[in-house]
């Protein structure tokens, strides 16, 4: 018997496009960044999904809706699969942040382990949740396949999870795009990564790819 899980990034938001720091804000979508859901949702038609959960934050929601479509599942929510919490950097502009507060920039793409600002939540943190909620949601759909939508961080983590990846690399390749979708086929005692940051569902069009 084997489970399925699907993790998916978010679409395109209108504070990606300006370079702004989201953690527990929110934007909506971009007209782009529902394309691109809807995009992943077609790939998806065809394919077996018995559950949804998404981050609780409406970038992620309105993503999994519509990467559902027509199915009858709900969406799911759980708080544990919001994106990294950056306490005084959220709604700054990336640039604000570097230069405001560049030791702690630096170390957050480059030494994860030692991020802290103040309110933040640490990576590890991030990780203890999030990795305890798949688990959670694994055991309850055992035998099944599971679609979840959530953020960068989220992503990374998880998937550094089930790689056995070290948290200090977790910024190595590959890239995590908007609507990017990972699959993982998970076994008696072993877990297979079939995609990891995967585009293929927009065929080549770089527009898609939009801005981070």
């Amino acid at each position: 018997m084997t489970t399925t899980l699907y993790i998916v990034r978010h679409g395109q938001t209108e504070w990606n496009v300006a370079h702004r720091m989201q953690g527990h804000q929110d934007s909506p979508l971009t007209p782009l960044g529902v394309e691109q859901a809807v995009r992943l949702g077609e790939a998806l038609r065809n394919e077996r999904i018995d559950a949804f959960y998404a981050s609780p934050s409406s970038r992620a929601c309105r993503t999994a809706e519509l990467i559902r479509g027509i199915r009858a599942a709900d969406v799911v929510t759980a708080e544990a699969l919001k994106e990294i919490g950056l306490g005084i950097w959220e709604g700054l502009a990336q640039s604000e942040v570097e230069a405001r507060f560049p030791e702690q920039f630096g170390r957050f793409w480059n030494d994860p382990e030692a991020f802290g600002v103040s309110g933040s939540e640490t990576f590890a943190d991030v990780a203890a949740r999030a990795v305890r909620q798949v688990n959670r949601i694994l055991d309850e759909h055992r035998g099944r396949s599971i679609l979840i939508v959530t953020h960068t961080v989220v992503v990374k983590l998880v998937m550094a999870y089930f790689e056995g990846r070290a948290m200090k690399d977790i910024w190595q390749p590959p890239y995590i795009h908007p609507s990017c979708l990972s699959k993982i086929v998970i076994g008696e005692g072993r877990s297979d990564i079939v995609l990891h940051g995967d585009m293929s569902h927009f065929a080549d069009e770089s527009r898609l790819l939009g801005t981070d």
